[in-house]
């Protein structure tokens, strides 16, 4: 579901805007927390079994949440739905780099990425179209068809295996517990915090107070248990630690840029979702051209010099939107957003390829829910932060801005006096009313400047974010070996 379209979901079910929010919340509370149980959930239950009814419930769910009558509705509807999806992710993830043979790993991870970098991409595009021209509900039942095809090649391609319902008795369920309330704890901070004023809203800081708890607690089990949930030993690893960090920069500027668009075009330049979505959908289309060739690009070049090469492109992408003024729309964002689309393509099956080369079998579940938990976790993050930076910015930019728009200025006073007697040449007969109304329309002219120039802010600070992360990437090692793609 792209933020492009809430707006359309709110209005279809009658929630208002600060609790429409939860329709996204809900779905990534349930997500991050399954993230880190799939790997020993498909213990218990044989990853076939796990896989095929996870698949099944999640279309089902979806097709379900086009039918929520109202927002508790939905809000159970994309929980549940958000529980089961996110399964997908790091299974998909587990599956490649346990079952495919080291020299076919590559293409796994290239067609994974398709996943993680090209679906946010080119998720708004959908999303748009099928708002604007057949209503909100068919963003769900879009995932009907395709979801029913991967229940049919998981059927046949999977084999039974047996169940092990005995280690549910042996589950690391302090672990689990801890991290479920300090995950989800931790989410609905990001999420709702800056709408609630962060730590000036006594929820916030009740929900901070129990994720700081819960997660420390987490991390304490882990490192002392016999059977630890997951290895967090991996991430002393240099090449797992580093590509974990460089993952998380990742997620925030991947979901943060992808946030970030929809409201610029909505906001300053008054787009639709269909509109935004065909402007994002240049973030998407050239990764289709591009990731295919990445195992083989890696293949011939060293992998770390491609994942450079990709933070540094989309870092320059968003360096080319940081003099953004008020004709700064679709033609405009068009080069950076193939450029952005180019790095992404390159910087991530090369970097989950170098950071888990190594990873033995027995310890693949955790370094699949450590990897793609940290970039989820990252886009929280990221987004929480640029809402945050948003408001500030755009509220420092109006009180510069308004500092030059004085009374003791004439090109001020000339044009309140052009907007007032445009006013009464249309229609307002009372001067004072007609003065009134040019006031308010400076305002919002210099509110307008402000939110631009803030927004010209986000994209540096997410520039800097992937430059960091390109630097994360430079205390890689290179593997022995890699086939474009798996450690021999």
């Amino acid at each position: 579901m792209s933020i492009a379209s809430l707006a359309d979901i709110q209005g279809g079910i009658g929630a208002g805007f600060d609790d429409g929010g939860w329709i996204s919340t809900s779905y990534l509370i349930a997500e991050i927390v399954v993230i880190p149980l799939s790997g020993w959930l498909a213990q218990v239950f044989s990853i076939r079994l796990y896989l095929l009814t996870n698949a099944f419930l999640f279309l089902v769910f979806s097709a379900a949440c086009a039918l929520a009558q109202d927002l508790p509705q939905m809000i159970v509807l994309r929980a549940v739905q958000g529980f089961t999806g996110g399964v997908l992710i790091p299974m998909a993830f587990t599956l490649i780099i346990t079952l495919l043979p080291k020299a076919k790993q590559p293409i796994g991870l290239a067609l994974f990425a398709i996943s993680a970098t090209f679906a946010p991409a080119i998720g708004p595009t959908i999303g748009g179209y099928l708002t604007e021209n057949f209503g909100w509900e068919y963003i769900f039942y879009v995932n009907v068809v395709p979801g029913a095809i991967m229940i049919g090649m998981l059927y046949v391609s999977l084999e039974p295996s047996p169940m092990k319902l005995s280690l549910l008795r042996e589950g690391d369920w302090p672990g689990i517990v801890t991290m479920a309330i300090g995950l989800a704890a931790l989410q609905t901070v990001l999420e709702e915090g800056n709408k609630d004023d962060w730590f000036g809203s006594p929820f916030i800081v009740r929900l901070a107070v129990i994720a700081a708890v819960g997660l420390t607690l987490f991390v304490a089990i882990e490192l002392i248990s016999k059977k630890p949930l997951l290895n967090l030993r991996l991430l002393g690893r240099r090449n797992f630690g580093f590509g974990v960090l460089a993952n998380l920069l990742l997620g925030v500027a991947l979901y943060g840029s992808v946030y970030i668009l929809p409201v610029y075009l909505s906001r300053i330049q008054g787009y639709n979702s269909e509109q935004i979505g065909e402007v994002l959908a240049w973030t998407g289309f050239p990764q289709l051209l591009l990731i295919p060739l990445v195992p083989q690009l890696i293949k011939r070049i060293d992998p770390r010099i491609v994942i450079g090469v990709g933070f540094a492109l989309f870092a320059g992408s968003n360096f080319m939107n940081i003099y953004m003024t008020n004709d700064y729309a679709a033609d405009q964002l068009f080069w950076p957003n193939v450029i952005r689309a180019f790095g992404q393509a390159l910087c991530f099956a090369p970097l989950s390829a170098v950071t888990t080369a190594g990873v033995e079998p027995e310890n693949a579940g955790s370094a699949s829910a450590l990897f793609n938990m940290t970039r989820n976790l990252g886009g929280a993050i990221g987004i929480a932060a640029l809402q945050t930076l948003l408001t500030k910015r755009e509220q420092y930019h109006s009180n510069v801005l308004m500092q030059s728009v004085s009374m003791f200025e004439q090109a001020t006073r000339t044009r309140l006096e052009q907007l007032t007697q445009y006013f009464m040449n249309h229609g307002v007969i009372d001067r004072v009313d007609a003065m009134h109304r040019a006031y308010v329309a400076v305002g919002r002219v210099v509110q307008k400047q402000a939110f631009i120039l803030a927004f010209s802010d986000t994209f540096y600070t997410l520039g800097v974010a992937l430059l960091v992360a390109l630097l994360a990437g430079l205390f890689l090692r290179k593997p022995d070996r890699l086939d474009a793609g798996g450690a021999h």
